[in-house]
């Protein structure tokens, strides 16, 4: 029988992830805040594999379950469905996103630690959120595969931390064990390990829209185990005062323009197009295709 790996999230990162776990030749079970019926397109591209479920059936589908939303909608996660499971944070917080929390800003917690206060029966892992969707899609390789690149893992419990690096094997990647979920701000957004190291070097002289361009076919990089742990290692979390954010609303009002370098919304800069998830760029059967279907 199939493992079961339940999301809770339809964006970018989730749809991806889903991919890649049918492809890998698991069952998924999709949710959202809209209802089953909303995602049947979905559903259907990912084939007889896939079903979809309220967030609180898609829960109490398995044990291990992929979290991606806005994080402004963290404290809307069933935590009753949730309890005794394991649970992916893909999240981020983006202020101009989400509105101003407090604790965030102050540095006196982290959003996972957040969430995990808020799934207090639950064991959150943050991991699987700091590339973008396309890359995460198309960098997928065996073990051992010279070009297979690592991801950061925090959490505060060891068995569920184990847990979500087989998945993540299953999917395709490495893992680097970065500490706790306290240490989790190292490979939150806007750190050294966010998206930008597994995007391949631009090249030189491109304008905004070819860069743009650039940012959705452009190639991948790799980045090692070793190379996770140096840019974990050189991030740093200086405490940002209280302040207006600029041209935005009152504090604790969200905007509703993702953040640019927000994973799974293009991360092409100021004004980049947010393009809809597109499967297909590997053949279906297997996550560890390294070479494009068609």
């Amino acid at each position: 029988m199939s493992q079961t790996i339940a999301f809770i999230g339809s964006g970018n990162i989730g749809r991806t992830l889903a991919r890649l776990a049918v492809d890998a030749g698991l069952d998924v079970v999709l949710s959202n805040s809209r209802g089953p019926e909303t995602l049947a397109d979905v559903v259907a591209e990912l084939g007889d594999d896939a079903r979809a479920a309220t967030p609180a059936e898609a829960a109490r589908a398995t044990g291990l379950i992929v979290v991606s939303l806005p994080f402004h909608a963290y404290d809307k996660l069933p935590a009753d469905a949730l309890a005794g499971r394991t649970v992916i944070d893909t999240m981020h917080y983006f202020p101009e996103r989400d509105g101003r929390i407090d604790d965030l800003e102050e540095r006196r917690t982290t959003s996972s630690e957040l969430l995990q206060r808020h799934l207090s029966g639950s064991h959150v892992v943050k991991t699987l959120g700091n590339m973008d969707f396309l890359r995460l899609y198309g960098s997928a390789r065996p073990s051992g595969h010279p070009e297979r690149s690592a991801l950061p893992v925090t959490g505060d419990d060891a068995k569920a931390k184990a847990k979500v690096v087989r998945f993540m094997d299953t999917l395709g990647y490495d893992a680097l064990d970065v500490g706790s979920l306290a240490d989790s701000w190292r490979h939150e957004a806007g750190t050294p390990i966010n998206v930008l190291p597994y995007v391949g070097e631009p090249p030189k002289g491109m304008t905004q829209e070819q860069a743009h361009e650039w940012m959705f076919n452009g190639p991948s990089a790799v980045v090692s185990a070793d190379r996770v742990k140096e840019l974990t290692g050189q991030a740093t979390r200086p405490h940002r005062p209280r302040r207006p954010l600029p041209g935005g609303p009152l504090p604790g009002r969200p905007l509703t323009r993702p953040h640019p370098d927000a994973p799974g919304t293009g991360q092409g800069g100021p004004g980049a197009p947010v393009r809809p998830w597109q499967g297909g760029t590997r053949t279906r059967k297997s996550a560890h295709r390294t070479e494009p279907a068609g």
